[in-house]
């Protein structure tokens, strides 16, 4: 028999105060945000992006451009995802399409993404940046870190750091997809 529970660990008002922070953070570590864009890994990822944009712009009086990053296809585990069988319902990944309305060249790319968990994401999401060019720097932006990294994958700007085991899951919900802002625990328990 299992069951499973989900408990609210960041309400919403919780989550608007840390990404303020996040982009107060980026802001004083990167002085010169005429070389700075954030670039949010799809979906929840793209829509933090832009809202610490959003509250960039706010603090320094300068826009900073956002671009959104599809690793659907850079990912260590499509192959396996694709060769189910149709009789499984899952099929290839679905390829939503990267936007970089900006050149990368040169410029301090941040990162931006809802959960950092293995680090496997981030690594995708490096060798697609690269396919789009050399940025002379990437930093990291996570809205949650959970801990079990397999790869040495480390963030430069955390929200909050939860540490899970492995049957549990973090779920970031965000207004614009889900209805309402709220980091939510999940457990499944065996028995």
């Amino acid at each position: 028999m299992s069951g499973s529970f989900s408990k609210t660990v960041v309400p919403a008002e919780q989550v608007g105060r840390t990404i303020v922070r996040i982009a107060h953070e980026i802001l004083e570590r990167n002085q010169d945000i005429g070389d700075l864009a954030l670039v949010g890994i799809l979906t929840r990822g793209a829509y933090l992006a832009r809202r610490l944009a959003s509250h960039m712009e706010e603090f320094a009086g300068q826009e900073v451009p956002v671009g959104e990053l599809d690793i659907s296809l850079y990912r260590d585990d499509v192959a396996a995802r694709g060769s189910l069988t149709i009789r499984s319902k899952l099929t290839q990944p679905e390829v939503r399409g990267t936007n970089l309305p900006f050149n990368i060249d040169e410029k301090t790319i941040v990162l931006v993404d809802d959960v950092l968990f293995t680090g496997r994401t981030i690594r995708a999401a490096i060798d697609a940046l690269f396919d789009y060019g050399r940025p002379s720097r990437i930093q990291l932006a996570v809205l949650v870190d959970r801990g079990h990294r397999e790869l040495p994958i480390r963030p430069d700007f955390v929200g909050k750091n939860l540490p899970t085991s492995q049957d549990q899951r973090i779920n970031v919900l965000l207004s614009e997809v889900d209805g309402a802002d709220e980091i939510v625990l999940e457990a499944v328990q065996h028995e």
